[in-house]
């Protein structure tokens, strides 16, 4: 199990913090798990688990943004990746987009996207949702997953 750990350390993903939002509630989390899977429409998967708060508000609002974060922003995809906090948004400058869904202004750029549909993918659901609009909004070398080390506790599951 640990040759495994060692192994997805290397996979290249990015670090994002997914706003989602059901009527006047919003919140984010941080999600190495997203990609890109279809060109037309153009198409992301967002693996998320079903337990967590922000799924229940991702399955009910229908739209999410994708904040792409910086190498320099350790510290937010740490925050918006724990639990039980009382207001996680209250970190960041927040902002609606095009679907109300809450775009944190200091990301990198962000995709604003309306639920498709989803699928079962072990502990977690694959939820596909199409890019509406996206937009660079500053200047930085994207974090990448393996740059977090073991901030997700992974290295517990194996």
């Amino acid at each position: 199990m640990k040759e495994i750990e060692a192994v997805l350390q290397h996979m290249t993903q990015g670090v994002y913090v997914v706003g989602v939002v059901d009527g006047d509630k919003t919140n984010a989390f941080t999600a190495a798990w997203v990609m890109q899977v279809s060109f037309a429409p153009i198409l992301l998967a967002i693996s998320i688990n079903p337990e967590h708060y922000s799924y229940q508000l991702l399955k009910k609002g229908g739209v999410c943004s994708v904040n792409i974060l910086s190498r320099e922003q350790t510290h937010i995809a740490a925050h918006f990746g724990q639990s039980g906090i009382q207001d996680k948004m209250a970190m960041g400058t927040w902002a609606p987009a095009l679907t109300g869904a809450p775009i944190l202004q200091e990301s990198l750029a962000y995709l604003d996207c309306k639920v498709s549909h989803e699928t079962s993918a072990g502990d977690h659901r694959l939820v596909i949702c199409e890019v509406l609009e996206a937009r660079k909004l500053n200047v930085g070398a994207a974090m990448q997953y393996a740059d977090t080390g073991s901030m997700d506790n992974s290295t517990e599951l194996f």
